[in-house]
């Protein structure tokens, strides 16, 4: 009864009891309303919406470094192909215009280094022929052939003097001519002035065809020697090619000729019969090498030279010869010290055969089928086996004949 009288006492003031369930949903209401604002502030500054302008930018940007990327892949219109060659054409013509100066400065080099070793030669006064007192004229020359010899082979420099060697007016239109100078090339003695250099005088007032050096005579030398007469010749004659020759060998001139002429524009050119002989470490043996262990292990095998009864070199080479004479380390075999020489130049090393064949029937055989041979000598003797007896068969048998040096051209 008291709880109906209070409610209707309320009621009539215009009063309402208070609802849980009213309250309840307007706190719902204003908690989701508050966390909907609460995330859309909290999104917003996460992350930002890229505008369209700056969109536009980017992609403007990255399609210019397309472009860069693929322009060296577009085909080129005709004007610019035209351009791209005339640039290529002008590297290539100052690339050759470099190289053309470079060659030209290097002969100029060699040229002139010449000219001084045969200015200090002159000034040294090294006993040499009278004939060679004075250098030579400056004519061009096709060859300078030295015929290395010793004070006991007299009778070796007669048998060439009547075989493969022209004397007298015949040696002198040879020079001229076909720009051919042949000399036999040695030393002096151990003691100067003696016996053996007064024959050797002798026989040159006789025949004219010596070139003395200034280098005393010994087997043991011949590295020196040839050392000295490469420096010596390309001193006095201005020639395409210095040859060295054994005194037991036969030759033939205008072949010689014909065969070296082929390789005139090589700069640095060695011409011969190349081989690669065993370095013999044994002591007493012939062509024994006291310096075997440069060579690797016991066994091995030089290096690729020319065999030393013949072989020829260019003019560079011997003029590189004679500016380096008092470094290049001489070994105890002449060809293998040549050789060495070179090892480490860009040199261009011919074989070429025709320089070493036998004597009769070998060379007879490949002169009547039409091969003549430059050079013939036995391979058991390292020359013509008793030359001074054999060399006019060889010769007779294998000569290329005197007409042939007077009509060939070179």
């Amino acid at each position: 009864m008291r709880e109906e009288k209070k409610r209707m006492s309320l009621k009539s003031r215009g009063g309402e009891l208070p609802s849980r369930n009213v309250v309840s949903r307007k706190w719902t209401f204003f908690l989701c309303f508050a966390s909907f604002c609460v995330g859309l502030l909290f999104t917003n500054r996460m992350w930002t919406v890229p505008e369209i302008k700056e969109i536009t930018l980017n992609n403007a940007a990255e399609e210019e470094k397309l472009k860069i990327v693929s322009d060296g892949c577009e085909p080129r219109t005709k004007g610019e192909k035209l351009e791209q060659k005339d640039i290529l054409g002008e590297v290539s013509r100052t690339h050759s215009a470099i190289q053309t100066l470079d060659k030209t400065i290097s002969n100029l080099e060699m040229e002139l280094a010449a000219a001084r070793a045969a200015h200090e030669f002159m000034l040294n006064g090294s006993p040499m022929s009278e004939n060679l007192k004075v250098t030579e004229s400056k004519q061009k020359y096709l060859m300078v052939v030295g015929i290395n010899t010793a004070f006991s082979s007299r009778k070796r420099r007669d048998s060439i003097r009547a075989t493969w060697l022209p004397q007298g007016e015949k040696r002198k239109r040879l020079e001229e001519e076909k720009g051919i100078i042949i000399r036999f090339v040695i030393g002096h003695s151990a003691t100067p002035g003696g016996i053996l250099d007064k024959a050797i005088e002798a026989e040159d007032r006789k025949h004219g065809d010596f070139m003395r050096l200034d280098h005393v005579e010994g087997y043991l030398e011949l590295s020196a020697k040839t050392k000295i007469y490469f420096a010596t010749a390309v001193s006095l004659w201005d020639a395409d090619f210095y040859i060295k020759v054994d005194d037991d060998v036969h030759v033939n001139i205008a072949t010689l000729g014909t065969t070296l002429a082929r390789h005139r524009s090589k700069r640095l050119v060695y011409i011969g019969c190349m081989k690669s002989g065993p370095v013999l470490a044994q002591k007493g043996v012939r062509y024994h090498e006291p310096e075997y262990w440069k060579f690797g292990e016991e066994g091995n095998k030089y290096f690729r030279h020319a065999t030393g009864q013949l072989y020829a070199i260019s003019k560079d080479l011997a003029t590189y010869i004679s500016i380096n004479k008092h470094v290049l380390h001489k070994y105890a075999n002449e060809d293998v010290s040549l050789g060495a020489w070179f090892i480490g130049l860009d040199v261009d090393h011919i074989d070429d055969r025709r320089l070493c064949c036998g004597t009769p029937p070998d060379c007879e055989w490949k002169a009547q089928a039409g091969n003549i041979c430059v050079a013939s000598f036995d391979w058991s003797c390292s020359g013509i086996c008793k030359s001074a007896e054999r060399i006019k068969e060889v010769h007779r048998r294998c000569g290329e004949g005197e007409s042939a040096l007077w009509s060939a051209v070179f």
